[in-house]
């Protein structure tokens, strides 16, 4: 068998149901990897031995009992630090709670759990998630392992470097700006935002409706694999999506047929231009599709400059809202001392005006691609930037302006709550990865899906060498 860790994670999960590995060695070849070289890449807030071993022991008593078996039973999945775990230091990516630890879970790692996979630890993440990149005081930068000088992208960096660097098969991350595709696009990696409401954010709640969890992944059947996990609806959700009558993970076996793909690769920000490189790979893209059968077509960028100035005081409330006390304030840092400001000084009816006004733009959105099966565009204007080159603590505003110019593509499909995947289909001469997106209508993850694993069929990546440095 191949080392464990070049096996996808479904692979995984066949070889321990199988017996051709135990959960108890999976994990510990896990754990002995991210020993070894978390430090490069800054992939873990918290490592939790003890308790994967532990899980891990469980599983292979479960698979010894015989009977059915949770479908991915004994594989290592780490949260992501946004994301509480009971009994698990919950650090929110912040100094001001370095110490934390919570009582009660989410309802996507009690979900990860019943699917049987253990918890190997917290990954890394951005000071309330809120900044395109990883960096803050609470750990070190996420980076990604194809150039460890640069970034790993944010919010969920941690996830997206600890699957690149294989010191995990799979994570779960959030994204209520591109955070889970971003990452993908600066580690090379398949990352899914799905429709708003696919993902319930209980217990807690989000009522600007922008952040959903999704997976990252190496392939779309693991992205696939892992979404069917966690897209389970809780009673009272505010936003739910349509019902399934078939798994994700079938999505990825479905040739699709002949589609009309609308493509775009302008930026709505002003004055924001795109990378050349990028711009190539979306051109090798969108030639792939057309080599594949479907038909591409070349259409406006549906949002005009100011339509998203609304998402800046919705944003900046959610900077707010997370309760900080007083003494703890100086340990935040700049950028979000900035939008908390911001959105403390927003008025209740101001906010909901914010919120309709974001919830207009999301209709224009969604109205300008219902007429597709799909939309083409870049997942990032640039490639992964230097650590510390996008962050400014000196100003604040200046750094939020960075970041937008950086990620001008993602926020869009938050705003209209429609699902979206990068996927790793570019590279540049210096052998960074370059993301290229794929969205849809909401509620047709499965047809996304489905495109997207033909694409990767076509143009495969999955069998990538690990990164060097990291084997």
């Amino acid at each position: 068998m191949a080392e464990p860790h070049e096996l996808t994670l479904l692979e995984q999960a066949a070889a321990v149901r199988h017996g051709e590995i135990s959960a108890v060695a999976l994990t510990e070849h896990y754990l002995a990897r991210i020993e070894r070289f978390d430090a490069a890449v800054g992939a873990y807030l918290t490592v939790t031995a003890d308790l994967a071993l532990e899980q891990a022991a469980g599983a292979d008593r479960l698979r010894a009992a015989g009977g059915p078996l949770p479908p991915l039973l004994g594989v290592p999945v780490p949260v992501k630090d946004l994301t509480p775990v009971a009994g698990v230091r919950f650090t929110s990516g912040s100094a001001a709670f370095a110490d934390r630890v919570t009582h009660a879970s989410a309802r996507v790692p009690e979900l990860l759990r019943e699917a049987g996979t253990v918890m190997v630890g917290k990954t890394n993440t951005p000071e309330f998630g809120l900044p395109a990149y990883t960096e803050s005081r609470v750990g070190p930068p996420a980076r990604t392992p194809y150039d460890t000088s640069r970034g790993a992208g944010g919010s969920s960096g941690g996830a997206a470097a600890a699957v690149a660097a294989r010191l995990a098969p799979a994570a779960v991350g959030s994204d209520g700006g591109g955070s889970i595709r971003i990452p993908a696009s600066c580690c090379g990696l398949v990352g899914l935002k799905p429709s708003r409401g696919r993902v319930s954010p209980a217990p807690r709640g989000d009522v600007s409706g922008l952040a959903t969890d999704g997976p990252l992944a190496r392939t779309v059947r693991d992205a696939a694999a892992l979404l069917d996990v966690v897209a389970a609806r809780v009673p009272g959700d505010p936003w739910p999506a349509g019902r399934q009558d078939r798994l994700f993970l079938d999505w990825c076996g479905t040739r699709p047929r002949r589609l009309t793909i609308g493509r775009w690769s302008d930026p709505d920000p002003a004055g924001v231009a795109v990378d050349p490189e990028v711009l190539a790979a979306c051109d090798r893209a969108a030639a792939l599709l057309e080599d594949l059968g479907h038909e591409v077509r070349e259409i406006p960028q549906p949002l005009a400059p100011g339509d998203r100035d609304a998402f800046t005081p919705v944003w900046s409330v959610l900077a707010a809202l997370t309760p900080v006390p007083k003494r703890d304030e100086a340990l935040l840092m700049p950028m979000t001392r900035w939008l908390r400001e911001r959105g403390e000084a927003v008025t209740g009816v101001e906010y909901a005006r914010a919120l309709g006004a974001m919830q207009a733009i999301g209709r224009k959105f969604a109205t300008a691609i219902d007429g597709y099966d799909a939309v083409l565009t870049p997942t990032l204007a640039q490639l992964p930037q230097p650590v510390g080159a996008l962050r400014n603590d000196a100003d604040p505003e200046a750094d939020f302006a960075a970041q937008t110019a950086f990620t001008p593509f993602t926020a869009p499909w938050n705003i209209a709550g429609l699902p979206a995947v990068s996927l790793p289909l570019g590279w540049s001469r210096d052998g960074l990865p370059i993301g290229v997106m794929l969205g849809a209508r909401h509620d047709e993850e499965g047809p996304l899906l489905a495109l997207a694993a033909q694409l990767e069929e076509a143009a495969p990546w999955a069998d990538r060498a690990v990164p060097e440095g990291f084997a």
